[in-house]
């Protein structure tokens, strides 16, 4: 099983898991859109990959390089598909669910030092002697 494209060994051991074979992949090259001027739309330099069984569709131009749409695209692909087949239990998802846990985490922090804040100053206050007018 070979890409047609130098792949990490990471991404190639989850493509073979999930079992996406690089004849399932249809690849085309496009002209992009967007910012960047007269030279965007002129090269094709859009990558925009299909996966056949799945029916997943992948458009990567991030970069001005064909070649690393290319392969930003096919790790983008894989990725996808991950997140398909596993859902839940897919990397990305495991790491989105860890910033939303620290960060609700943090939101219980910052409510405890408010919360601190306000004792302090309602010890502060009562502490206060009243003051006494001379008649």
């Amino acid at each position: 099983m070979s890409f047609p494209i130098d792949l990490s060994p990471r991404l190639i051991k989850k493509a073979a898991e999930l079992a996406i074979r690089p004849e399932d992949i249809v690849e085309k090259h496009v002209v992009g859109g967007g910012k960047g001027g007269q030279k965007i739309n002129k090269t094709a330099s859009c990558v925009m990959l299909q996966h056949g069984p799945s029916g997943t569709l992948v458009k990567c131009q991030k970069h001005r390089e064909q070649t690393r749409n290319r392969l930003s695209a096919y790790k983008l692909l894989i990725l996808k598909i991950e997140d398909i087949v596993k859902g839940e239990q897919s990397e990305r998802a495991q790491k989105i669910f860890k910033l939303r846990k620290q960060k609700r985490r943090r939101s219980k922090k910052a409510k405890e030092k408010v919360l601190a804040d306000k004792a302090h100053r309602s010890v502060t206050k009562t502490r206060r002697k009243p003051v006494k007018l001379d008649e």
